[in-house]
């Protein structure tokens, strides 16, 4: 029976005959006082024990920042003013998420693949148990929001793939980075489904003047908030100063 069981188990894995070897340009982002934004270079090749199937070759690349909570609002206006009416919490969303294929998306993965692998945009944001009549509505302005910042990332046809063995990405991150690990994933698929996964992650840091402001802001918040009120005072000081001394000019 132990034997039955073994081999029935054998038999429900997937057996992928197709793997991913991976390589970054970087696999570590500092930001300084003047970061102002990086671009990471994804490539890798397709390792096959086998001949190369005769159904096309599709590659998925996600690239997703440290994901939280967040309160998306909605404003309406009530006696000529913009007021929030109604918010609602969202369990997570990642704080940068990019995605970038190799062909257009409905060609490259089902929506049951897509839904088990949480691989879309829309799938990354988390929303279980939202308190909202149509819940899809704060999402989809969450995403609408991120994506004008450039925070999120839907680029079909921007994994160059040749030859259906090597291919290549480049991510464009923007200044505003939340610091932590970067969980970078490679899908193979083919008839639209995931043969293949492969992760790692790239580590974003502050250094600096810009890690000891966030440490002291964490550690020693009295300490941090006396000394912005005294560079808010010094400065407003000195703007006056230099009006005044103008004005005599």
């Amino acid at each position: 029976m132990r034997i039955l069981l073994a081999l029935l188990l054998l038999i429900s894995l997937p057996v992928w005959a197709e793997e991913v070897v991976l390589g970054l340009s970087k696999d570590e982002i500092a930001i300084s006082a003047d970061f102002d934004g990086s671009e990471i270079l994804i490539y890798g090749a397709v390792k096959r024990e086998e001949a190369i199937p005769e159904e096309p070759l599709h590659v998925i690349i996600t690239v997703a920042g440290p994901s939280q909570p967040i309160t998306v609002r909605k404003k309406d206006r009530r006696f000529g003013i913009w007021v929030n009416t109604e918010a609602v919490e969202i369990d997570s969303a990642p704080s940068f998420y990019a995605v970038a294929t190799s062909q257009e998306w409905p060609v490259v993965i089902s929506e049951v693949e897509d839904l088990r692998y949480k691989i879309s945009v829309e799938r990354a944001i988390r929303a279980v148990g939202v308190a909202a009549d149509d819940p899809q509505r704060f999402t989809e302005a969450l995403t609408r929001i991120r994506t004008s910042e450039l925070k999120y990332q839907q680029r079909d046809f921007e994994v160059n793939l040749r030859e259906q063995t090597l291919f290549d990405t480049a991510i464009a991150l923007p200044a505003n980075l939340t610091e932590g690990a970067y969980k970078t994933r490679v899908f193979l698929t083919r008839n639209k489904e995931v043969i293949s996964v492969y992760e790692t992650e790239i580590d974003v840091r502050k250094v600096g003047l810009e890690r000891w402001l966030y440490t002291m802001s964490r550690q020693q918040p009295l300490l941090y908030g006396l000394m912005s009120l005294a560079i808010a005072i010094a400065a407003g000081w000195g703007a006056s100063a230099a009006f005044n001394l103008l004005r005599r000019g």
